[in-house]
């Protein structure tokens, strides 16, 4: 598991892609060719920062063979709003093992509870301000500024987003910037509503996509059939997705899960799976105890959810390059 020969030979996601754009409805590389990255969520860093170590994103990036890793830094629940300076440096931490392994980071700024994202609103211009500061450098770096809005409008959430991108786009001005979607990143549809609002008032940004979560055993054919009607007319990542119910918890449901899967691969939208963590609950990757044992090789630590997305994460990319 070790990745330095890799990098060497500049076969990494990094190495090929470089700095990412948004080109029509497309997440593209550095030749502007639409790409579809894959990879896996972080759980609250809060809880689970023994799974998100050397020898784990080791196992991550060589044997998994992700492109990414989704950051998931929590502000409530014990997170961010408690010790700001820690939760930042434990993120830029995170960010700079992904980049010595090739790999994209995805800055998750994790709000959930109260589902208004205004709440954070001085929270996100802070914290913001400073990892993108710290990263403009770096080409790995993608940023995720809400994760399920809640309870509130979309013009809400595109009134927010219109006051934190530009705090980022102070300091890195061509970075990838991920807007969350109403009714919990459902793109409005577990709120009775639809992509229609977004394409109708869309985030007044450059470089920006939308988010899109699903969970694979509660949101099916309705969920997906507005996935691909989005699909045409906005950017769209899914930042964040499980094989089981909303809860997070229960069985995986695998033919749900391959047709969700097989719909992104077809429509190159990027995705990370929730979790990479040892969480005793179904959509975690790995079997409890394996964080705390640091051995994270092979499928015999996985989850029946961590052994199906092994498999789908690591098949060849195939990244354009001219």
């Amino acid at each position: 598991t070790w990745s330095w020969p890799l990098i060497a030979t500049g076969t990494t996601p990094v190495a090929i892609n470089g700095q990412l754009q948004v080109c029509g409805v497309n997440l593209c590389n550095q030749y502007g060719r639409p790409i579809q990255l894959r990879g896996m969520s972080t759980h609250g860093l809060q809880w689970f920062a023994n799974c998100y170590t050397d020898a784990s994103l080791d196992v991550l990036a060589n044997e998994w063979r992700s492109d990414l890793l989704r950051i998931s830094m929590y502000v409530q629940e014990q997170g961010y709003e408690t010790n700001p300076a820690g939760f930042t440096n434990q993120v830029n931490t995170l960010v700079d093992k992904a980049e010595a392994r090739g790999m994209y980071a995805l800055i998750d700024f994790h709000t959930l509870t109260p589902g208004d994202p205004m709440y954070n609103l001085d929270r996100a211009k802070t914290f913001f301000a400073n990892v993108s500061a710290r990263n403009a450098a770096k080409k790995n770096v993608i940023y995720e500024i809400t994760n399920e809005p809640n309870g509130v409008s979309w013009s809400t959430i595109r009134n927010y987003a219109e006051q934190v991108i530009p705090v980022i786009r102070a300091n890195d001005p061509d970075a990838v910037v991920i807007v969350g979607t109403r009714g919990w990143s459902s793109l409005g549809v577990s709120e009775g509503g639809n992509s229609d609002e977004i394409v109708n008032n869309p985030v007044r940004a450059q470089n920006i996509m939308y988010t899109f979560h699903f969970y694979a055993a509660s949101h099916k054919d309705n969920y997906r059939n507005e996935v691909q009607r989005a699909a045409s007319r906005l950017p769209l990542f899914v930042t964040e997705f499980g094989t089981v119910t909303y809860t997070g918890d229960g069985a995986v449901d695998t033919a749900s899960s391959n047709a969700w899967l097989d719909l992104l691969d077809r429509l190159k939208i990027s995705y990370a799976n929730w979790t990479l963590s040892d969480a005793p609950e179904g959509s975690a990757a790995l079997r409890p105890g394996t964080c705390a044992s640091g051995s994270f090789g092979g499928t015999s630590v996985l989850t029946e959810s961590g052994a199906f997305m092994r498999e789908r994460i690591r098949t060849a990319d195939n990244f354009p390059t001219s």
